[in-house]
């Protein structure tokens, strides 16, 4: 039946936030997790602002299909927010195609507003370059593992002169004092790093699994590189996972991680570790498959909630 959702039939479709959340004014917190959307931080000119529709689109397709965040979640063997957590949605950041510094600021800026607070960033966005000023947020508040799950290591020093865009995201999280590790999982095919950038980042001491390790052998060896009892920013580009489950990216190649190995990999962090910070790039709307990819990414960010709620308790 056109036009047709489950979420309308159960009360929650057509929602603005995140499952029907609370808004949230990043001026005047009161929450114990903060969704923020980043549509574009630092787009490179040959693409544009390629991912500026993902955080209302992944909003879009949760709402539609997923009937409300009091239901029974299967996934995570309950309800997703147990316990009075409090989560809310603080919408999107103002941005500008031509003013990359100042979107970096933004972003910055909301998110140590919501570490000021007291709650835990969940960051969706948006241009792949978004995760620099989130980790930028975390200085002087403690020591950080990056688990950063993607297809690709972004180890560019710079491309076309840009120091700050796609490729270049975990090269500038190696330069900060407060990331001591850097665990980086799933990554397949070509993307942009050469042989050297590869050499740099074993050089630092960053560990990778590859997808092909981790179909072969699962998620053991991620999970051992994370310290135990140690403070974890997730980074989830959305290319890691397989086309048939999100087409909607930059650089699609097959043999992408399953939703299982994805999800239970960061259900494994929050076992061992803190989960401080959690980040999700490179949806592009104008590409899924009726919406699938946003679906996806949506129901990841729903665990991500539920596993704070549970880690709080």
């Amino acid at each position: 039946m056109a036009g047709a959702d489950i979420g309308t039939m159960f009360g929650t479709g057509g929602a603005d936030t995140f499952l029907g959340l609370p808004a949230a004014d990043l001026s005047a917190l009161e929450a114990d997790a903060v969704i923020l959307g980043a549509p574009c931080a630092t787009p490179y000119p040959t693409v544009g602002p390629y991912c500026a529709g993902a955080p209302a689109a992944i909003r879009r397709e949760i709402n539609a299909d997923v009937p409300s965040h009091e239901n029974m979640d299967f996934d995570l063997g309950g309800i997703i927010l147990e316990d009075g957590f409090r989560v809310s949605d603080a919408g999107d950041l103002a941005w500008d195609a031509d003013a990359s510094a100042e979107n970096r600021d933004r972003v910055r800026t909301a998110v140590s507003a919501i570490l000021d607070a007291g709650a835990v960033p969940v960051t969706i966005g948006g241009d792949d370059s978004i995760p620099t000023p989130v980790f930028q947020a975390f200085a002087g508040r403690g020591s950080y593992t990056i688990l950063q799950i993607d297809a690709h290591i972004d180890w560019r020093d710079e491309v076309g002169g840009e120091r700050w865009g796609l490729s270049s995201t975990m090269r500038r999280a190696s330069e900060m004092e407060h990331v001591s590790a850097i665990v980086q999982a799933g990554q397949r095919a070509i993307g942009s790093a050469r042989p050297a950038d590869h050499a740099d980042a074993l050089d630092w001491g960053a560990t990778f699994i590859s997808a092909r390790e981790i179909h072969a052998a699962g998620i053991a060896r991620v999970l051992d590189a994370i310290p135990a009892g140690g403070n974890v920013l997730v980074s989830l580009d959305v290319d890691a996972l397989d086309p048939s489950l999100v087409p909607a990216v930059i650089g699609p190649a097959p043999g992408g991680l399953t939703y299982w190995q994805v999800v239970e990999m960061i259900m494994g962090v929050a076992a061992k570790a803190r989960i401080a910070g959690f980040n999700l790039v490179e949806l592009m709307p104008d590409r899924d498959i009726q919406g699938i990819g946003a679906l996806t990414a949506g129901r990841i960010v729903c665990v991500v909630l539920g596993l704070l709620a549970r880690a709080a308790r």
